[in-house]
């Protein structure tokens, strides 16, 4: 198979593996563990897929305004966005669509199945303790819609002995940021783990439209978030634990909707909970029971005075039963049985109100043996709505030595129709089938303990591409916009180069994106992605002072299909700064943006441009 990516990316590729210190941004330590990869834990190091974990530290520093700033500065992601932090928002990995990937808070996916995606806007941040982002096609693991990756959200979590923390910050269009926690575990048999946090957010934002938008108005457009996670355990006897996860956040965000009158305002809610049991029944077998249920609420006044007209909620829940049986010492057989429906309740559109019921059966099986890793995976996905879809992935991996490792894999995935692909009047078809996609990837990576490199190698090929196109066949004329068909195929293909290096007190990292998402049957690039994109970081510590440089840049991009209204690349220069003031007090000090650069990442939407913040937080965590 070839992969006709351009003659500089894989230059690029081997002059970063050759040279340490070429490219730089933080990759996962090989001591680090994560869980996505696998529906497990496993230490970074053995896994195949290409991961990233973005730690607390990482957040705390970061100073972002939402999930969507945080995303953006990572490799092989970028974001698109209609306005301020509190309006809706699109984030693509490797390329794919928004929802073409999984987004999960401590095990429950969540999102709209009208739209597909998850609603980025109504996440909290201040709720999240890491991050973990797993590149590629993990359908046989997760089922619909796993094309580009799978992002996983953990809250805080509860461990050791208690703790508080809390943090406050102020900033630029008078952001106004507030969190606090509560975590630990008591020792003993029977043993309990708890975590609570709050938060609340609010600024009065900027304008979310530019002059050319059809809903231009130039009032500013704020938000106001509240937010509330926790996590409790009980550990019945060794091996053996009960419990609870839940989130809940709601989102009160203004937005343009032309000359009208009335303040237009989205109301979104976000309600997750879960309860599990986890039980270790043979030394060897290990069996993870999980009840789940999110919310995905949105109302919006549409610039009258009342919710009461557009509202649309979606209702997920989801039994999973997932068992983990070692088998010769370190290899694992995964048996995975899960069903999930999806409820739709529509008020402004009552042809949406359905749902729908997938039953899965998913095998996969993990072997290291010696310099030698390999795993192999097949699932079986049935839908009450658009049938059966069996998938399937096979990785590989090769030890050079303690410091390299490459890989190779292939995978297969599929996108399921969205609610409105299929039922929204005008516009959706309920003979539309899921997208399929096929994807081949290669791995380097390498880490002496000072240096960490990853490069990784992808094309991942798209058919049954469902997209809008004009004009539509038996349908009222009023719908010009196009409608939802299977007819398009895709690739998505690219080099993504990343790594860090520490010089001392000096750190730098960072990432370069080479790309082609093309859409193979209009001979166009997909809209809102970039060919190139890359980030650059410095920081500088000593003692209770750290101090940081970020430089994230993107290339052109187009806002249409058809590839006719280009948006400029831009070059954002950030820095940040924090100081130990005591033990357990911190800080911290960002300025985004300082050039002031005016760009767009949708068309005539707004930027945030320079903005500074100022916060101080205690605790660790």
């Amino acid at each position: 198979m070839t992969f006709p990516v351009s003659r500089a990316a894989l230059t690029s590729l081997a002059l970063a593996l050759a040279t340490p210190s070429a490219f730089a941004q933080t990759t996962n330590d090989a001591g680090a563990v994560v869980v996505t990869a696998t529906r497990t834990p496993q230490l970074a190091s053995d896994v195949i897929s290409d991961t990233l974990t973005i730690n607390s530290t990482d957040i705390a520093n970061s100073g972002a305004g939402s999930v969507i700033d945080l995303l953006q500065r990572q490799r092989g992601i970028e974001v698109a966005s209609n306005g301020g932090p509190g309006t809706t928002a699109s984030v693509f990995i490797r390329g794919a669509n928004s929802n073409q990937n999984i987004v999960l808070v401590d095990g429950v996916r969540i999102g709209s199945s009208t739209t597909g995606a998850a609603n980025w806007s109504a996440i909290p941040l201040s709720s999240i303790d890491h991050i973990e982002i797993v590149y590629g096609p993990l359908s046989t693991l997760y089922g619909a819609d796993a094309v580009g990756g799978v992002i996983q959200i953990f809250t805080k979590q509860g461990k050791g002995s208690p703790q508080v923390s809390a943090s406050i910050g102020a900033g630029s269009d008078s952001t106004q940021k507030y969190d606090a926690s509560v975590f630990g575990a008591t020792g003993g048999e029977h043993s309990v783990s708890y975590s609570l946090s709050v938060g609340k957010e609010k600024s009065d934002g900027f304008s979310a439209t530019m002059p050319g938008n059809y809903s231009y108005n130039a009032d500013d457009d704020g938000y106001d978030r509240e937010s509330a996670a926790g996590q409790f355990s009980l550990r019945l006897a060794p091996g053996h634990e009960l419990g609870l996860t839940f989130l809940h956040s709601k989102l009160d965000a203004q937005y343009d909707n032309g000359s009208d009158p009335y303040d237009a305002r989205n109301l979104q809610k976000l309600d997750n909970i879960a309860v599990y049991s986890k039980n270790q029944f043979l030394p060897n077998w290990t069996s993870l029971v999980q009840v789940a249920q999110a919310k995905d609420d949105e109302a919006s006044n549409g610039g009258v005075e009342s919710y009461d007209r557009y509202s649309i909620n979606t209702k997920q829940t989801d039994i999973s039963w997932q068992n983990d049986i070692r088998l010769f010492g370190s290899d694992t057989l995964q048996v995975l049985f899960d069903h999930r429906k999806e409820e739709v309740l529509s008020t402004s559109t009552p042809e949406l109100t359905r749902d729908r019921t997938t039953k899965s059966v998913a095998l996969s099986y993990s072997l290291k043996r010696g310099q030698n890793l390999a795993s192999i995976g097949v699932r079986n996905d049935d839908s009450s709505q658009y049938g059966s879809n069996k998938t399937y992935s096979v990785g590989y991996g090769y030890r050079f030595s303690s410091t390299l490792r490459a890989s190779a894999s292939y995978g297969t995935s599929f996108r399921a129709p969205t609610f409105n692909e299929l039922y929204y009047p005008g516009y959706g078809l309920a003979t539309n089938q899921p997208e399929k996609a096929h994807n081949t990837e290669l791995g380097l990576h390498y880490d002496d303990g000072v240096t960490q490199l990853g490069a990784s190698l992808y094309r991942n090929r798209l058919t049954n591409m469902i997209v809008n196109t004009v004009p539509c066949p038996n349908t009222d004329p009023i719908y010009s916009y196009g409608c939802a068909y299977n007819v398009n195929r895709a690739t998505l293909e690219g080099v993504t180069l990343s790594g860090h290096r520490q010089f001392g007190d000096f750190g730098i990292g960072g990432s370069a994106d080479w790309q082609d998402p093309k859409d193979d049957t209009a001979g166009a690039i997909l809209a809102r992605r970039a060919k190139k994109h890359a980030d650059l970081t410095l920081d500088y510590g000593v003692g209770a002072y750290k101090a940081g440089l970020e430089w994230q840049l993107s290339g052109q991009r187009f806002d249409d299909a058809a590839n006719r209204n280009a948006l400029g690349g831009y070059g954002l220069l950030n820095l940040y700064g924090t100081y130990q003031v005591a033990p357990d007090w911190s800080i911290l000090v960002r300025l985004n943006n300082i050039a002031d650069k005016k760009y767009q990442l949708a068309r005539y939407y707004s930027t945030a441009g320079s903005t500074v913040f100022v916060g101080l937080r205690y605790g660790i965590k």
